[in-house]
């Protein structure tokens, strides 16, 4: 391509220098297309972004993404509601109990059940470990991404009692699948709540010692602060939220704004940033993480006694003890396994205070044991969106910071 056709301005220095290669056939300020992903170990998974570089500023950003596509809300058509646990945890695979949560309470507002307060709390619990999880992670890789190695093997020390207390709480560290439509799979065990106390008070000095190496650390704040600012405007017409959400300054939390299983009865505060960069996105987790702590801790001081289900014994399995011992429970037991609860005819919609965003589940039933149509509103996908928006103008050493700011993940974004 011809220096002439290309139309930009350039700076007198570059002026000066083309004036001295006129007629040399060189060709000057031609853009480079360059595909930073699907294999990149700073896009956090199987995400494609298409460069446009002129020099090493970005000029043009397209995400491509899809290539994590596992069809998830078609399978959900063909299974039944319990049948699909499983799949909600391989959405953001960081907090999968917290997927568990948002989706049984999507089926269970179809139903019309309401949780007893033991159950309610029991969520609650599960969900602030795992937001405290997938936000350990997120800070740890995103400090790695801009050259703190130390941070990632704090936070991941700490990711490993959480993953040991999942285990005590739901029998699996990773891909727990704890909950069922109006409950979950077991109480919690003995001494559980005192090994989640003992969890809270060793990693509040682990985040101030994290909040020491990085918030004001010379080469992380050069990295992070004015990088991929995204403005309060944008951040609304976006649909951004959660904590890319209130990083922009939008005081917006389902769990205060819409409450469920009982968060209106918990002291906390909603963090939000001034500014929309990389940094106040990372001081928001950070202090989500403390609040976290806070709620827990109410949680365990709280803990209220008698059943963690639904009292409804026509669409809630009977325990095992009668399941083995009676013939009508066995009957009533293989019925609810395989065809599955009788939802009514309907449509809901429910959303979450995920640790990414809000994880909503839509729900369109036309009555019986399967949905005829399920739409998961990943909050990773949308925050995704806004790249095109805020890569343009910056370096492409940026696109790492900006990248582990966001705090995606692609299970998720692409279901």
């Amino acid at each position: 391509m011809a220096a002439s056709t290309v139309e930009f301005e350039m700076p007198d220095a570059l002026t000066k220098a083309q004036q001295g290669l006129e007629g040399t056939g060189d060709a000057l300020g031609e853009k480079l297309i360059l595909n930073m992903g699907p294999s990149h170990p700073a896009t956090h998974g199987v995400l494609r972004l298409i460069l446009e570089l002129d020099g090493e500023v970005i000029t043009k950003a397209t995400p491509d993404v899809g290539f994590l596509h596992r069809g998830d809300e078609k399978i959900a058509e063909n299974m039944t509601y319990n049948q699909f646990v499983p799949y909600t945890d391989r959405l953001d695979y960081l907090a999968p109990v917290a997927n568990n949560v948002a989706y049984a309470m999507a089926v269970e507002k179809l139903m019309g059940w309401e949780l007893p307060p033991r159950g309610q709390a029991m969520r609650v619990l599960g969900c602030e470990l795992a937001r405290i999880s997938a936000h350990l992670l997120g800070i740890g890789c995103f400090a790695m991404d801009t050259g703190a190695m130390t941070v990632f093997l704090y936070t991941f020390q700490q990711r490993e009692i959480v993953y040991n207390l999942m285990e005590q709480m739901t029998g699996a560290r990773f891909t727990t699948s704890w909950t069922r439509i109006g409950g979950m799979v077991r109480d919690l065990p003995d001494g559980f709540l005192g090994a989640v106390r003992k969890f809270c008070d060793e990693l509040l000095p682990v985040v101030d010692e994290t909040d020491k190496l990085l918030t004001r650390n010379r080469i992380f704040v050069d990295r992070t602060k004015d990088v991929g600012t995204i403005s309060k405007e944008d951040a609304i017409s976006y649909g951004l939220s959660g904590p890319n959400l209130r990083g922009s300054g939008v005081d917006h939390d389902l769990r205060k704004k819409q409450p469920y299983l009982g968060y209106e009865q918990y002291d906390f505060d909603v963090p939000i940033g001034s500014v929309g960069d990389s940094y106040d996105r990372y001081l928001v987790r950070m202090e989500e993480i403390k609040q976290s702590v806070r709620i827990i801790r109410q949680v365990c001081d709280t803990m209220p006694g008698g059943n963690w289900f639904v009292d409804d014994p026509k669409n809630y399995p009977p325990p095992k003890t009668k399941v083995l011992t009676k013939m009508e429970e066995l009957i009533h037991h293989f019925i609810l396994h395989t065809e599955g609860i009788k939802a009514p005819a309907g449509e809901v919609y429910f959303g979450a205070e995920n640790p990414k965003g809000e994880l909503g589940f839509y729900i369109y039933s036309k009555g019986g044991g399967t949905p005829y149509r399920l739409k998961i509103r990943s909050p990773s996908f949308i925050n995704l969106s806004i790249l095109p928006k805020i890569l343009p103008g910056h370096m492409m050493s940026d696109v790492v910071s900006i990248l582990g700011s966001l705090d995606f993940v692609m299970g998720e974004c692409d279901r």
